[in-house]
């Protein structure tokens, strides 16, 4: 997997944890602004599935295993849209809480990706 774009997704989602705690620090729920964050966390994670399955299309292979891989792989591009649709129904703070515990989440398997990779 590329490094850096593995740091690249996991500051991505750490900012936009911290940008959306914030916001429900400040008692808000998450607004358009939010919402333009997790599609740039998004496209970042689609942008990995993409790279993940062309390097595994090409002969590499992962350390612990392809099938562990890719499932890492779809739960990661799948973890803030997740939390983003979530936090619609929530229209208070924890919409915003929601969608920050989801970015850490993928904070979180961005670090695994990369040790079952191989890193």
């Amino acid at each position: 997997m590329l490094v850096a774009l593995t740091v690249a997704v996991s500051v991505t989602a750490l900012a936009l944890a911290a940008w959306c705690g914030f916001a429900a620090y400040r008692d808000q729920p998450t607004k358009d602004w939010h919402f333009i964050g997790m599609a740039v966390v998004s496209v970042l994670a689609l942008v990995q599935l993409v790279v993940g399955f062309i390097r595994l299309a090409g002969g590499d292979t992962a350390d612990q295993g392809s099938v562990l891989f890719v499932s890492y792989l779809l739960g990661a591009v799948l973890a803030v849209p997740a939390a983003g649709f979530l936090s619609l129904g929530e229209r208070t703070r924890w919409g915003s809480v929601t969608v920050s515990a989801g970015a850490v989440v993928l904070a979180v398997l961005e670090v695994r990706l990369h040790d079952i990779w191989g890193g």
